[in-house]
């Protein structure tokens, strides 16, 4: 085995940055060296992605890094780009958050809720790619589709392909068989041939100058799964930022109508697993109330943990949604939902942390009673475990011990399964995670006596 040096591209819907990881056979070290803004655009009514200055900004990264071993790159889920024949992009990809998908559940019930749900594992969320391409107005001029990671990949290297992780988010592939559904394509008249040949986290795609571009978990929950540091199956894990994705990892998918009705859904994970979660809104109520306050996050936090629980609402209600005005349509839930009414930006804030918790609480716990897998610990990871206050209210809402961190979960997950590629680790997801026990900290959060 030989130590290397790699780049890990990591996209979030509000920023990206590139990391660099030096992995041994008993050390990885993570170290920040760009990061960037990723602002959506609104054009003549559309919620666009900018992609292309993500991807100067990604080689902007990859320089700075110096000389790696391998390049990885993650990103969001469900959006996609086109590609005319000449292998040319039709325009920048629409964003998730754009209000073309407003009639999605009239199309699920059209291709029928069971059968769906049977094929492919997804829960039902209205911005998944099958629910895009029914409003897409581009396929006629469209050779090819790439999922974001893909396409820059496809950038990088001149390679065509679909990362499994990230294929399974767009509600058009078979989650037992893990190949596209081409009868479900056919069924909402996109032709097949539109979506290019499957591989595995862990394929060499193709080379960037001298520097081979590794597949890893694309999806970014994939690799934040992977960085989770876990000592046995009997986990949970809160990939927690703008989303708040919360479940276990298992070996086979749970397709049951109990699960359909739950909205559990069944996405790919590395080494053949099976990420079984639900979407809770996450922290993007807070991050949208923060942006329109101009405020400090440190510091409403800091308040909002001086104050008693307050008012509990749904972060799922697709009110939330759209971006803008979020103060507001948090005030009117609680009107809604008969809660008291939040009369400040700390009592605003405290609504949303304890919202959170509970609906944390309840995704822990129909994921455990519909998978049949019990858990001893709640992980957290991402941004979302330097939030304290979050951490300790899902602790004592799930009555169980939540270790929070790392970070950069994503990363850490990104830059291993490079490093089992170029070398210089070896094994399973259990020994990937032990060098990060080894080398990452952790905070525990133990259930208050008074939650118990």
């Amino acid at each position: 085995m030989r130590d290397v040096r790699v780049a890990a591209v990591d996209l979030g819907a509000s920023s990206g940055r590139v990391m660099v990881g030096e992995v041994g056979p008993y050390t990885v070290a993570l170290r920040e060296c760009h990061r960037f803004e990723n602002r959506p655009a609104r054009v003549h009514g559309t919620l666009h992605w900018d992609i292309l200055p993500l991807y100067q900004e990604m080689l902007a990264g990859v320089r700075t890094a110096g000389p790696v071993d391998g390049i990885g790159v993650d990103s969001w889920a469900v959006d996609y780009g086109l590609l005319d024949a000449d292998g040319a992009l039709l325009g920048n990809p629409v964003h998730y958050r754009d209000e073309r998908t407003n009639g999605a559940r009239d199309n699920l019930e059209r291709l029928g809720a069971q059968e769906l749900y049977a094929t492919t594992g997804l829960q039902f969320l209205p911005f998944n790619t099958i629910h895009q391409l029914s409003a897409e107005t581009r396929l006629d001029s469209a050779q090819r589709l790439l999922m974001i990671p893909d396409l820059l990949a496809y950038w990088l290297t001149g390679e065509q392909g679909a990362e499994i992780t990230n294929a399974s988010t767009t509600q058009l592939l078979d989650v037992r068989s893990r190949t596209w559904a081409t009868g479900l394509m056919a069924r909402i008249g996109v032709d097949p041939s539109l979506f290019p040949e499957l591989r595995e986290p862990g394929t060499v795609i193709g080379d960037f100058g001298a520097t081979p571009v590794i597949a890893v978990g694309s999806h970014d929950t994939a690799s934040a799964v992977v960085g989770v540091p876990a000592a046995n199956e009997r986990f949970a894990y809160i990939s927690c930022g703008t989303w708040s994705l919360v479940g276990v990892e298992l070996d086979t998918p749970v397709l049951t109508e109990a699960s359909r009705e739950a909205n559990f859904t069944n996405e790919l994970g590395v080494d053949g697993t099976v990420r079984y979660l639900r979407n809770v809104m996450g922290l993007w109520l807070l991050q949208e109330c923060v942006r329109e306050w101009g405020a400090d996050t440190t510091e409403l936090l800091r308040a909002a943990a001086k104050l008693s629980k307050g008012a509990v609402i749904d972060p799922d209600d697709p009110v939330f949604l759209p971006p803008g005005g979020m103060p507001a349509r948090i005030v009117e839930a609680c009107r809604r939902a008969d809660q008291p009414v939040p009369e400040d930006r700390a009592a605003i804030v405290r609504c949303i942390v304890d919202s959170l918790a509970d609906a944390h609480r309840r995704a822990v716990e129909e994921a455990q009673e519909l998978s049949g897998r019990a858990v001893d610990v709640v992980h957290v990871v991402g941004g979302g475990a330097r939030n304290s206050l979050l951490c300790q209210l899902t602790a004592d809402a799930c009555h169980l011990p939540v270790l929070a961190g790392p970070v950069e979960a994503t990363a850490l997950g990104n830059v291993l399964v490079q490093a089992r590629v170029l070398g210089a680790v070896s094994g399973d997801l259990a020994q990937l995670r032990s060098l990060i026990r080894g080398s990452q900290q952790v905070t525990r959060y133990e259930p208050a006596r008074s939650a118990l």
